[in-house]
């Protein structure tokens, strides 16, 4: 995974980098955006939930690297308004909102687009939850990581590709297995055995390059299939 990403994709003539500023009902957030550099009215669209360290390197290079095959994507900063980053004190309604608006970012550019959402980490569970909050923005769901315990799978209602490292206990091969059994929509949902939290970034000691490469092209396959992405 870390081979098919450039080290400096930020200077990629194929894409345009931009710092995005968000409007909410209480001001203001920061986000981060990349689009290819010829956007129709229809190119499908992907928003990334950040994981628990905030808007990083790691996730600017998904955001960068989504532009560079062809997706419009952004990543807002959910810590926007804290003096100090902490995943658990994420409001949902906020950060439904910050979402929700990011998508809407992205509608701007490509009215006519379709749009998923990408969780990392914590931002798994975030995107789990945008099933329920904005079912009518997006059109697919690709979780990465986080917890699935208290999103009920039959009330998901658009197709979800999901993966899980089941190695540090968070969610069991067990558990998987039966939150998928309710699933009532097309979905990949996979648990690795190899791998435990944080297994898909590639910054850190948790990475394990075969569930994360796996994982990743999975991904993105089904991203291509959901959105409709079209040749460059």
């Amino acid at each position: 995974m870390i081979a098919q990403r450039p080290a400096d994709a930020e200077s990629d003539p194929a894409i345009v980098v931009e710092r995005v500023s968000l409007r909410r009902p209480d001001g203001m957030i920061d986000a981060y955006a990349a689009y290819p550099k010829s956007v129709r009215g229809n190119t499908p669209g992907i928003v990334v939930a950040m994981h628990e360290w905030g808007v990083d390197a790691y996730v600017r290079n998904v955001v960068r690297y989504a532009a560079k095959l062809g997706f419009t994507c952004i990543a807002p900063n959910l810590y926007a308004r804290m003096q100090v980053p902490d995943a658990e004190m994420l409001q949902r309604k906020q950060y439904s909102g910050d979402l929700r608006a990011a998508g809407l970012h992205l509608l701007s550019k490509a009215p006519n687009c379709k749009l998923g959402i990408l969780g990392l980490g914590v931002g798994g569970h975030l995107a789990l939850v945008q099933t329920l909050d904005n079912s009518d923005l997006f059109d697919a769901a690709a979780p990465i990581d986080g917890i699935i315990g208290d999103v009920a799978p039959s009330e998901i209602h658009f197709p979800i590709c999901a993966s899980y490292g089941v190695r540090d206990g968070g969610a069991t091969a067990e558990d998987i297995r039966a939150w998928r059994g309710g699933l009532r929509v097309p979905n990949d949902v996979r648990g690795y055995a190899s791998a435990g939290h944080a297994f898909f970034d590639d910054t850190r000691t948790s990475y394990v390059a075969s569930a994360a490469d796996d994982a990743w092209k999975r991904t993105l396959s089904f991203f291509k299939d959901q959105l409709g992405l079209q040749p460059l």
